[in-house]
Order: C-alpha cells, then sequence, then structure tokens
C-alpha cells in the first residue's frame, strides 16, 4: 500500500520541478512562445491546485479516500498524456489544470490513507516517510529534468504515465476502503468561494504577467488588478458568511498561526521566483543546456531535506521564531549575493553555487519551521483545516512569484538584460525579508520543543520539497 501512496506523492512533487527546468524547451519548440504565456504552464496548475485543496478533501471525506484518491491518480496520468501531446501552449496549459485537479484530489487523500491503515504507535514514522518524499522529489527534480529534456521535454509529462499506471493497478487491490459512516452527510465547501478565490488569483497574476506588453498604468493591467481586488474582497466576505468556507477566517486570529502562515506565503513568493529565475539565467543567459542547468541548481534542493531532518535540535533550543527568521535571511542573502555576482560571463563555482547553497540552506530552515509552527500553534481539532490553509497560501506565493518576476523581467533587450535580473533578484530578496518580518510575532510565542519537532520531521521534507 505504501509503494501505491509514495509512487503518486513522489509523481506529483516531481513533476514541479521537472517542468521549471523544461520551460525554456517548451517555449522554443512553440516557436519562441514569450515568457509571459509560457508562465501559465506553472501558474496555472498551482492556481488550481489551490482552490481546490479544500474541497477535495471534503469532497474525499463524503464519498471515501479510496476512490477519491484512485480518481485523482487517473485524471492526473491521462491529464500527463494530454501534456505531452498538446500541439501549442494554450492546450498544454489546458491540461496542465486538469493536472493539478488531479493533484488536490490526490494529496490530501494520500496521507488520511496511510494514517487509517497504520497503528496508532507508528504513524509518526509513517508520516515522516510519507514526508520525506518530496523532499527527495525536489533534490532530485533539476537532475532529472535535465536528462528527460536533452530525450525531449514531452517526456517530462510521458515519464508519468507508467508510474501512474503501475500505482493505479497496485492501488486498485492494495488500498483500503474504510466505512464513511456518517461522513456522506457532511456538507461541501463554498464551491462558488473556490471560483472567487481561483479568480482573484488568476486575475492578479495576468496583470502582472501582461503588465509590460500592456503598460503598468494601461487600462487592462489596472482593470486586471482591480479585478483581483474586488474577487478576493468577495471571497473574503463570502468566507465570513458561509458555514463551510474554504479558509475558516477565525484560525488567522491565532496569532502564532497567523504569524507562520503569512510567513509561509511570503517566503514561497520568493521560492518561486528563485528557482524559476535561477532556471531562466542559466539557460537563457548562459546558454546552459538543460541538464546543465538541472546539474547546477541541484545543490541547493539536494540540501533542503538534510537540513529539515536535522533542525529539530536547533528548533527547540532557539524556537521556531529564530531560526526560521535566520532562514530567511540566508535565503535573502543567497540572492543578493547573485545581484551582485552574476554576470554574462559563466562563472557557476564564484557566483552561482555561493547563492544556490545559500538558498538551499534557508529552504530547510525555513518550510519545515514555519509549517511546524503553524501545526503547533492549532489544536488537534484543526489541524487538517490548518494544514490546508498553510498549504493553500504556498501555492497562491508559487503563482504570485513566478508572476512578479515574469513582470519584472518582461522581455529586455540584450544589453539591459543583466540590469533586468537584477531587478528580479531585489524583488525576490524583499519578499524574503518581508516574511523574516512577518516571523517576529513568532519569538515571542511559547511552545513546548517537542512540538515542532514532532511537526517539522513529520512535514518538513515534504513541505520543503513541494514549494
Amino acid at each position: 500500500m505504501f509503494a501505491t501512496i509514495a509512487a503518486s506523492v513522489f509523481m506529483a512533487n516531481l513533476d514541479l520541478f521537472i517542468v521549471n527546468v523544461a520551460l525554456p524547451e517548451v517555449g522554443d519548440s512553440f516557436g519562441g512562445s514569450d515568457l509571459g504565456s509560457l508562465s501559465w504552464v506553472l501558474n496555472g496548475y498551482a492556481i488550481v491546485f489551490a482552490a481546490l485543496l479544500v474541497v477535495a478533501g471534503r469532497v474525499a471525506d463524503r464519498s471515501g479516500h479510496k476512490p477519491v484518491f484512485l480518481a485523482g491518480l487517473a485524471v492526473f496520468t491521462l491529464a500527463s498524456v494530454g501534456c505531452a501531446l498538446a500541439p501549442n501552449v494554450g492546450t498544454l496549459v489546458a491540461a496542465r489544470l486538469a493536472q493539478a485537479i488531479g493533484a488536490a484530489l490526490v494529496m490530501p487523500t494520500s496521507l488520511a490513507l496511510l494514517l487509517a491503515t497504520t497503528a496508532p504507535e507508528r504513524r509518526a514514522g509513517a508520516v515522516r516517510a510519507w514526508a520525506s518524499i518530496g523532499g527527495i522529489a525536489a533534490g532530485l527534480g533539476p537532475v532529472a529534468g535535465g536528462l528527460l529534456v536533452e530525450v525531449g521535454w514531452r517526456w517530462v509529462f510521458l515519464v508519468n504515465v507508467p508510474v501512474g499506471i503501475a500505482a493505479f493497478a497496485l492501488g486498485l487491490r492494495a488500498l483500503p476502503s474504510p466505512g464513511r459512516a456518517g461522513a456522506r452527510k457532511a456538507p461541501l465547501p463554498d464551491l462558488f468561494g473556490a471560483v472567487l478565490l481561483t479568480g482573484s488569483i488568476a486575475t492578479l497574476a495576468l496583470g502582472l504577467v501582461k503588465a509590460p506588453d500592456w503598460g503598468w498604468t494601461s487600462a487592462r493591467t489596472l482593470g486586471a488588478l482591480a479585478a483581483a481586488v474586488l474577487l478576493g474582497a468577495w471571497f473574503v466576505l463570502r468566507s465570513v458568511r458561509h458555514p463551510v468556507p474554504i479558509v475558516e477566517l477565525p484560525l488567522l486570529r491565532v496569532p502564532a498561526f497567523a504569524s507562520a502562515a503569512t510567513a509561509l506565503t511570503l517566503f514561497t513568493v520568493a521560492f518561486a521566483g528563485m528557482l524559476l529565475g535561477a532556471v531562466l539565467w542559466c539557460q537563457g543567459v548562459w546558454g546552459y543546456s538543460a541538464l546543465r542547468t538541472g546539474l547546477a541548481i541541484a545543490p541547493g534542493p539536494l540540501l533542503v531535506p538534510a537540513v529539515a531532518l536535522l533542525i529539530g535540535p536547533v528548533v527547540a533550543r532557539y524556537g521556531a521564531g529564530r531560526v526560521a527568521l535566520a532562514g530567511n535571511v540566508l535565503f535573502a542573502g543567497g540572492i543578493l549575493w547573485w545581484a551582485a555576482a552574476l554576470d554574462t560571463d559563466p562563472s557557476y563555482a564564484a557566483s552561482l553555487l555561493p547563492g544556490m547553497v545559500l538558498t538551499g540552506l534557508g529552504v530547510g530552515l525555513t518550510l519545515p519551521v514555519l509549517t511546524g509552527a503553524s501545526a503547533a500553534a492549532l489544536p488537534p481539532a484543526h489541524f487538517a483545516t490548518g494544514s490546508a490553509i498553510t498549504s493553500m497560501g504556498r501555492q497562491i506565493g508559487a503563482v504570485l512569484g513566478v508572476a512578479i518576476l515574469v513582470g519584472i523581467l518582461g522581455t529586455p533587450a540584450p544589453g539591459e538584460v543583466v540590469t533586468a535580473f537584477r531587478h528580479g533578484w531585489y524583488a525576490v530578496a524583499a519578499a524574503s525579508l518581508l516574511a523574516a518580518c512577518a516571523t517576529v510575532p513568532l519569538l515571542r510565542t511559547p511552545r513546548p520543543a517537542t512540538a515542532t519537532d514532532s511537526a517539522a520531521d513529520d512535514t518538513g521534507a515534504a513541505k520543503a520539497g513541494a514549494a
């Protein structure tokens, strides 16, 4: 059973990192599609995943985790075929949206299935094994993506097909079908609220991505940004009044949870911008191949699971707030190093590598600790809901990180490339420093050392890897 769950979760996490590395090759194969259009290959996935995560979890609670998990796995696998066969960017984006639906069905049900069939005394170890999958995917993703793109970018998606088919076949036989007594009567969450949330994030990303082409003060740009604000405000008002909202706003009144969730969202803005920016720099400025780009990026992600698994004693001694603050500052330092050191002449060891190491350390110190702190701030009855909120916030942060970087880079003239990237690096570093500021309330939050240790061990690597 664990093999089925592990393969599915690994596939969903790996896809995030592979697609980043493949993006320039995708653009070349479709006649040099502009970066703004290509960004929707990443952002479309993240937007739909964020909006449907809570909905999918509630549907699974009503209908049973096994059928929802298998349905998600089937949708993800079929959508991967659609991505591989896409004749243009628009079709690829549509297939990525379908992939996101599948992933949203798989992720919340995978851990539920694992916990439902694991004895209480073994659950901590089972969760640690489940959590480590995301960290492994983060480390292998850039290199695997580079290898597959060397054959052809469509293999980035085709590789999911045999894994998905095998996992589905095993799941039919191995996964349990526990009773759902009383669960079917549970109300569905606010579906229209999910539509409003999707529209708000999508129009905000559209305005940021298209602003360089439309003009930052053009009617279209301002209209898109205004629509994002209005839809977002409507979503918040509806969440206040709806009996089963997508986001339970009262949880944000818990100071430690609100601080950790805000910091996680802001840090993911920085992380997503960093990852895409590194890929675009290596391939677009230095002319690296996809494989060489994957190898160049790999040292940072490879540090994340190791740091995440070893950080428990440090958190116990110094507290989550101080460790996360240090992680954010280290991450910003790595980005500012790039702003100062990167030039058009390739110099990997002296310029890119030090920043990659600093950002990798920063991610390992920040994401697992903030995830653990957010969980520790809530009563057990709200663990699932709080986890959904932080996961949703991170997906929204990823959308904003990509959109902001794309909006800043635009289409610079050859002599302005370094300047454009430097401005992008400053924006990424600023997001990380804002995340550091958001951790300050955690400095005053007392909590038992064991709470964060356990939460960090149980969720850290996966949360860090799935960013």
